[in-house]
């Protein structure tokens, strides 16, 4: 007989798995993001996390002065799981750039610039799901 696995218990466990300290420095001490690397993981300037969050130019900052939109919109969990999956970080950043047909012909990073992060977030939790 199959166990039923409520939603949020997958997200928990999915995201329990991830390592707050890998290599690809995603995360500062006490597993805050770090999002500068974030940034440059998905070859973003500026203009396109302005662009992605709503959140005008000269707003984006990120040290204390960071805009609440920016720490909402969860990015560098995405990348630890795709991370977590390739194991290598050019792979993982490649993945985030290249034209994905399951997209819509859209590559992630874009997926993520459009303001989609939400669908982006949902479509990589279920192919982690279908790998475990």
């Amino acid at each position: 007989m199959r166990t039923q696995i409520s939603a949020a218990k997958l997200r928990h466990s999915i995201f329990s798995s991830i390592v707050l300290s890998g290599e690809l420095g995603l995360f500062k001490g006490r597993g805050l993001p770090n999002y500068s690397r974030v940034k440059d993981i998905l070859g973003y300037a500026k203009e396109d996390i302005s662009i992605a969050s709503d959140v005008p130019f000269g707003y984006i900052h990120f040290d204390k002065k960071i805009p609440r939109e920016l720490t909402e919109c969860k990015t560098e969990r995405a990348i630890a799981i795709v991370d977590g999956f390739f194991k290598d970080e050019n792979k993982t950043m490649l993945w985030f750039r290249v034209l994905n047909p399951l997209l819509g012909a859209v590559a992630p990073r874009d997926v993520i610039r459009f303001g989609r992060f939400k669908k982006l977030l949902k479509f990589i939790q279920s192919a982690a799901e279908e790998n475990q």
